[in-house]
């Protein structure tokens, strides 16, 4: 029996790839983004059993913070339970990282069901979000998938982002993929922002990406790094 031959799938309000095509193609620029930081607390942390390790989170997650503030590209905060004392506040390292940034706390596991965190969003101005949270399956994807129902556009940062266990953390990735959401990586991000050492950003990002070449090394090896961009870490830090 001859097989039927393969039909094209149409493109209709249902079929994900609709929502890909009809978006503005190009980089994200930071005059464009907010970033949005959800329930990096050390109870969640404690719990992420996926394959970047905590510590490499928590270093990722301090990196988009500091870069952000470099960058004057708004961001949002937002921590669970911890008024009602069952969660502690955000990652001691990474609240260091955002003074002045006061944190939205919720009862809600789904960070846009909470009225104050709708509207600290929508504060920014900003319709293109770079989203970080513990753990990817539910904290960052029920945000991500009702930032996109909402009108947004999103980026998750997958270097910068755990699940309960490995299994859990690709699936989260998957859905949210097929939801629309864009994967990206720290290094992405923070590069993405900028994009040319000789442009206005050039200088703020020398500081930070310095910053992070110094720091990695301290935390794993797997992150590569050339001699030569190790020396100008050492020199922008000097600077």
């Amino acid at each position: 029996m001859r097989e039927a031959p393969c039909k094209s799938v149409p493109v209709t309000a249902n079929n994900p790839k609709e929502i890909a095509m009809n978006r503005d193609l190009g980089v994200w620029r930071s005059e464009e983004c907010a970033l949005v930081l959800i329930d990096y607390q050390p109870e969640q942390f404690e719990s992420v059993r996926s394959e970047t390790p905590t510590d490499l989170i928590e270093l990722h997650v301090r990196w988009l913070a500091r870069t952000a503030k470099a960058f004057h590209i708004p961001i949002v905060l937002s921590t669970v339970g911890v008024e009602s004392g069952r969660l502690s506040p955000t990652a001691p390292a990474i609240a260091a990282e955002l003074e002045g940034v006061v944190p939205i706390d919720r009862t809600s596991m789904n960070a846009f069901e909470d009225q104050a965190f709708r509207e600290a969003v929508a504060a920014t101005g900003r319709k293109r979000l770079i989203f970080g949270a513990l753990q990817t399956e539910v904290c960052l994807a029920f945000a991500v998938i009702e930032a996109l129902k909402a009108g947004y556009e999103a980026q998750f940062v997958t270097d910068a982002v755990g699940g309960r266990s490995e299994i859990a953390h690709l699936t989260g990735i998957e859905r949210l993929s097929v939801a629309g959401g864009v994967p990206n990586t720290a290094l992405g991000v923070v590069v993405e922002w900028f994009r040319d050492w000789a442009g206005p950003l050039a200088e703020p990002a020398r500081k930070v990406t310095g910053w992070y070449l110094s720091e990695v090394t301290k935390v794993t090896d797997t992150v590569g790094i050339a001699e030569a961009e190790a020396a100008r870490a050492r020199a922008a830090l000097a600077a």
